[in-house]
């Protein structure tokens, strides 16, 4: 059973998991946890998964009168989740943090091994608790301050992992109308943009152009990207949003973005230099998240603040021209490992199911 249930950043990761255990072990059965109320009730059937909905844990973050009430919520969600890992005769419970997580923790607690990935550097309050008492704890990022963690990267999907950017790089520039020799620069904010971003790229369109840069700019769905055209110069190309992903990366020579756990790993793992703008709000979550790249050489960070025309004129510009600086980046970011987590914790996690299903804790036998 898989719990990560809320957001794409949960969900991702475990959907990424169960492909790999489905090609580990095709005779195995993945489950999935979720909630009435998650992106899981969209993605997970779509992946052609199993999903048991049990009431959310909420866990607020400041004292209130919902405090008062998450013990009722707990012990209801809990029981709820007994009766699933019961009903599905889960041999392992691994959770990736998030709503659905913390009672799968304790509803697995002392009837089945437990596997915690965490993808951040700063750990949520769920991951906390279950490392507590799982079997294994595995992390995305080294220094993530989890008891017994081992790092495995995060887990991403096949299509991310295998993509071969120099073999897809002409049909990628075609379907998005891009320059096929002009080096080109890819932008995007999440899935609903970057006013930030948006600005300060846009904004140094002309200077861009005037070096044979092109641009492949996700503004988001809900903003609108007006550009000026240059006549003879490689395109300037904005699209709400990035439904082929695998095309992007594989069109771009560069990517400046946010650096949300999974958007740096997807990065990492397809080998593309990055300039990361982390998100200016939470607990620094991610410029935690873009440390290790920055470190290894694959790729530059840039505080929000600091982002403007004149410094995507002044540090973006001279790097998407640097083609033999680009490949040493490139290099670098290949070497973070984030191409084999799933099955690495795919492993992990059949080893645990196996232990427990050959004590005897799986009447019907095998993950």
């Amino acid at each position: 059973m898989v719990a990560g249930g809320g957001t794409a950043g949960h969900i991702e990761p475990a959907l990424a998991l169960a492909d790999a255990v489905k090609r580990l072990r095709p005779d195995a059965n993945v489950v999935a946890l979720g909630t009435p109320r998650g992106l899981e009730n969209q993605l997970i059937p779509a992946r052609g998964y199993e999903l048991e909905l049990v009431p959310p844990v909420p866990l607020p973050r400041k004292p209130t009168m919902e405090l008062l009430r998450l013990p009722l919520k707990v012990r209801d969600s809990v029981k709820r989740t007994r009766e699933v890992l019961d009903r599905v005769g889960a041999d392992v419970v691994v959770g990736f943090g998030g709503y659905v997580a913390l009672p799968a923790y304790l509803a697995a607690r002392g009837r089945v091994p437990i596997v915690v990935h965490e993808a951040n550097k700063h750990a949520g309050l769920a991951n906390k608790v279950g490392a507590r008492f799982a079997a294994k704890v595995a992390v995305g990022v080294r220094g993530t301050p989890l008891p017994g963690a081992e790092v495995v990267g995060i887990p991403l999907r096949r299509a991310i992992t295998t993509l071969d950017r120099a073999a897809l790089r002409a049909r990628a520039r075609k379907h998005f109308g891009l320059d096929p020799q002009a080096p080109v620069l890819l932008v995007f904010g999440g899935s609903q943009g970057a006013r930030s971003l948006n600005a300060a790229v846009s904004g140094a369109a002309h200077e861009l152009a005037d070096a044979g840069v092109g641009v492949l700019h996700a503004h988001g769905p809900k903003n609108t990207l007006a550009v000026r055209e240059f006549e003879g110069r490689p395109a300037y190309v904005p699209v709400p949003y990035l439904e082929r992903m695998d095309l992007a990366y594989a069109a771009a020579d560069l990517v400046l973005c946010r650096s949300g756990a999974m958007t740096v790993a997807e990065v990492s793992a397809v080998g593309l230099p990055a300039v990361f703008v982390p998100l200016p709000h939470g607990n620094g979550e991610q410029e935690l998240n873009a440390r290790p790249a920055v470190e290894a050489g694959a790729a530059l960070l840039v505080e929000d603040a600091q982002l403007s025309p004149a410094k995507v004129a002044e540090l973006v510009v001279p790097l998407v021209t640097d083609a033999e600086r680009l490949g040493k980046m490139s290099a670098a970011a290949v070497g973070l490992g984030h191409r084999e987590a799933d099955e690495v914790l795919a492993r992990m996690v059949l080893e645990q199911a196996g232990s427990h299903a050959n004590a005897g804790g799986n009447e019907a036998g095998g993950p």
